[in-house]
């Protein structure tokens, strides 16, 4: 299985997870506010401290997102690019998003794709600070009590991760879910099987689902070999043996591309983080 050499040591917990008590929502963003202030309203307004959910439809403008890039130095496996704002409206196609603090504040962790002004289809990384919804969008999944995705210093890759921390831990019979992020060189159909045998999920649905592999192998579309990529996972169904992964990816040349995941062979480039509850 491919491999990439990080920068720093291989942490002590290759699958992070906490348990979760998550709790489903499916909600239009109003037009007119930060992509960023309208999911901490809605956290807020329901008494959660983040989630993983999928947006679709509406639009966004201004806009401003990065794609995957070599590393400018070895402090990095892998780095991101120049900033790239879109003039006009974006459409958006579907993101995945996770919603949680860095530095005490609240902040998002987003890989979208989407459908430009002009007509040029993009995918990337989108920024916090520059995202702002110009039509509504549509907001689906799952936000969490019990646990939150904290941005903090990974010293395996040198960047500063989302991380799920507990919180408050949720009694046996309210927990209905874990949160998780996937470090990296380990298969993703593989960990996430293993993450949600270890919460005692017989089959699990997977919400959110941000993150980056090394490269790709379709069980459906040709491979990309660039190694350096911005995913989401679009459907995820999580079975031993038969897992399902469908997803979309930007590589580092702005190459899209889309289809279902072959088990056993798409190691974890830097994270994946989710919520995963029982199917």
């Amino acid at each position: 299985m491919r491999h990439i050499q990080q920068p720093g040591p291989d942490g002590p917990q290759r699958i992070i997870a906490h348990p979760v008590l998550a709790r489903a929502v499916d909600v239009e963003l109003p037009r007119g506010v930060s992509l960023l202030a309208a999911l901490h309203d809605l956290a807020r307004a329901h008494g959660a401290e983040g989630g993983c959910l999928t947006l679709s439809g509406g639009a966004l403008g201004p806009f401003a997102y990065v794609i995957p890039a070599l590393a400018p130095d070895p402090s990095h496996a892998a780095y991101y690019s120049e900033t790239f704002r879109p003039a006009g409206q974006t459409r958006l196609d579907i993101a995945a998003i996770t919603v949680g603090f860095r530095d005490g504040a609240p902040f998002f962790h987003c890989h979208g794709f989407w459908t430009e002004a002009d007509g040029r289809p993009g995918g990337g990384h989108m920024l916090p600070e520059e995202t702002t919804i110009a039509a509504p969008i549509r907001a689906k999944g799952v936000l969490i009590a019990g646990a939150r995705f904290e941005a903090r210093q990974d010293a395996e890759t040198g960047f500063k991760l989302f991380t799920p921390i507990a919180t408050e831990a949720p009694s046996a019979a309210t927990a209905n879910g874990i949160a998780i992020r996937l470090c990296p060189n380990q298969d993703i159909t593989a960990a996430l099987e293993t993450a949600a045998a270890g919460a005692g999920f017989g089959a699990a649905r997977l919400h959110g689902g941000v993150g980056s592999i090394i490269g790709a192998r379709y069980a459906n579309a040709p491979p990309v070999d660039n190694f350096a990529t911005e995913m989401l996972i679009r459907d995820g169904l999580i079975r031993p043996g038969a897992t399902r992964l469908d997803v979309a990816m930007v590589d580092l040349t702005r190459h899209l591309s889309a289809g279902v995941l072959t088990p056993g062979d798409n190691p974890v480039l830097m994270t994946l983080e989710a919520v995963l509850t029982p199917a």
